[in-house]
């Protein structure tokens, strides 16, 4: 009978579920650096010029399905140390939601490289201020609906226009959420400023995580009233 308890209790005490999750975050973050490499080493190179910002963008591209397959496989991570499969997961979900991602993903680069260019440059085209707010809101609100894009694209399966449409949606009907995600951004974005992009990526995991813990209304949301 001890043996059958002791059996049942291997790996779900709180010791083995800080295991489980240090474990689960190390293999997604080696997993989710080397799908970003292609992009992030290149972009580690560049320079801080503005005329770089194309190629920025460029490098950038790796990073959406790499991303979404981390989202996947932390929503999947087991708190068991005797059932944990991370970099399954993460490879699945890079293979059902990459080409998905990046229809939503490369609009919203494209778009974001355009606002950066034209703010970057907007001295020299003498772009008036209130322009230039309106494209920092617009940049704002656009990364914010990227983020739940990219968490309703990596844990469900909708056709593109409908996970951008379920995107936008959810930036009003689930306020905290945003407002988390804002947070969760805001602290990445600060990272970057203090430190460097490769400390930003390091982080990503952990990134993720929070980011699926402020979004948990909205996953919910989502459950309970678009899927079947």
């Amino acid at each position: 009978m001890n043996g059958n308890i002791a059996g049942r209790d291997f790996g779900t005490g709180p010791l083995a579920r800080a295991s489980a999750l240090v474990y689960t975050l190390l293999v997604t973050e080696g997993l989710l650096l080397l799908t970003s490499a292609p992009g992030l080493v290149p972009l580690l190179l560049l320079g801080g010029d503005a005329s770089n910002l194309p190629l920025y963008a460029a490098c950038l591209l790796p990073a959406g399905p790499a991303a979404s397959a981390a989202l996947f496989a932390l929503w999947r991570r087991s708190g068991d140390l005797a059932d944990l499969h991370p970099a399954a997961a993460f490879w699945r979900g890079y293979r059902l939601n990459a080409a998905g991602v990046l229809r939503i993903y490369v609009p919203w680069l494209a778009v974001m490289t355009m606002v950066a260019v034209t703010l970057a440059h907007g001295h020299v085209g003498g772009i008036p201020g209130w322009w230039r707010a309106l494209l920092v809101v617009i940049a704002v609100v656009a990364t914010l609906w990227l983020v739940n894009a990219l968490v309703i694209a990596s844990l469900f399966a909708f056709r593109t226009v409908d996970t951008a449409r379920l995107a936008a949606y959810f930036l009003a009907r689930t306020p905290l959420v945003t407002v988390g995600n804002a947070g969760v951004l805001l602290a990445a974005a600060l990272v970057t400023a203090y430190g460097t992009e490769a400390l930003t990526a390091l982080l990503g995991p952990v990134f993720g995580l929070l980011l699926l813990h402020t979004s948990r209304a909205m996953i919910d949301h989502v459950k309970e009233e678009f899927t079947a």
